[in-house]
């Protein structure tokens, strides 16, 4: 119970702390939200997680998951897709599309930011630090149960906290609704086994060039978002969904290539951690903080996270190792 227990356990303190306060949005001195954040993040990974292995369906339902997730959150909980003025900012002015009232740029990036930081890492991570059970449910009906009542829980606390209130409206509340179970039910529809023969030629990246390729990635996702008002916000629109064709399109054919495995899969999640802590420092807090105590606070979780992946990488080359002794017997 305990080797199942607590990778979720972990998995669930672990969303937050990537997406909120290793991205620098949150500082530590603000901690005391994981009693909401860790609810709604963690609870929301955790269902992402074991719906999908459980039903088989892979990373391609994880990332299906993930945007319903998004979409959930901030359609929803937040509703910042629909509010103009969600968190002091003027979204008419950043590729607003009359008509259907969102800005183009906000709904592309916040989803983004949620399918790959606040899901799709932490759980490949976890999975990372018990590779020999990354595969495996690691709840059982019950904490499957409790896992959604908490994500519903902790959605209705930041709903309620939130700073920001918009209505807008039953109709685009419902269609936000209707999109995000649409996406489940094509995420855990079970998919046909490939038939043998079908993988492809040629041999993908080797684990560091996964990594390079992420950290790429992460700059090409982020500095564009850092200089949007420079840029313009159509083209860094433009950009983010020419970055997602491209990494999918890519991941998609490595995955399919002789060679792909835990390491690749590890040095796509190292690169979005690594993106995350650097990223924490020029990133302003949402809440007024002291410039020092911000500072003190991106440190630790920038050491932690290192710590963190080098923990992982060793368990991985831990769990390699002992296989290939196991193989040799």
């Amino acid at each position: 119970m305990r080797k199942r227990v607590a990778p979720a356990l972990g998995l669930f303190f672990l969303s937050p702390l990537i997406g909120e306060f290793l991205l620098g949005n949150l500082p530590v001195t603000m901690l005391v939200a994981l009693i909401t954040l860790a609810p709604l993040y963690g609870g929301g990974a955790l269902l992402v997680r074991e719906l999908a292995r459980r039903r088989g369906v892979g990373w391609p339902g994880i990332v299906l998951l993930a945007v319903a997730y998004g979409l959930i959150e901030e359609g929803l909980v937040t509703r910042s897709l629909f509010n103009p003025g969600f968190a002091g900012m003027d979204l008419r002015s950043y590729a607003w599309i009359p008509g259907v009232e969102v800005s183009a740029w906000w709904t592309v990036f916040v989803l983004g930011v949620h399918v790959v930081g606040s899901i799709c890492v932490p759980i490949a991570v976890m999975e990372s630090l018990v590779p020999a059970r990354a595969s495996e449910p690691w709840l059982r009906r019950p904490g499957l149960v409790v896992a959604g009542v908490l994500l519903v829980l902790g959605a209705a606390a930041s709903a309620v906290f939130a700073t920001d209130s918009y209505d807008p409206g039953f109709g685009r509340l419902a269609g936000v609704a209707l999109l995000a179970g649409l996406l489940v039910f094509l995420a855990l529809r079970r998919r046909t086994p490939a038939a043998p023969g079908t993988i492809r030629s040629g041999r993908g990246p080797g684990g560091w060039a996964v990594l390079a390729f992420s950290l790429a990635a992460g700059a090409a996702f982020w500095l564009p978002v850092m200089n949007v008002d420079a840029l313009g916000a159509w083209l860094v629109t433009a950009i983010h969904l020419a970055l997602y064709a491209t990494v999918c399109v890519l991941v998609v054919r490595w995955s399919g290539q002789p060679g792909w495995g835990v390491w690749q899969r590890f040095g796509l999640a190292a690169g979005g951690v690594l993106t995350y802590a650097w990223h924490g420092f020029p990133q302003p807090p949402a809440v007024p903080t002291d410039p020092m105590a911000d500072l003190i606070g991106n440190l630790v979780f920038a050491v932690a996270a290192v710590a963190l992946l080098v923990t992982a990488a060793t368990r991985i080359r831990s769990h390699a190792a002992g296989r290939y002794v196991e193989w040799v017997a």
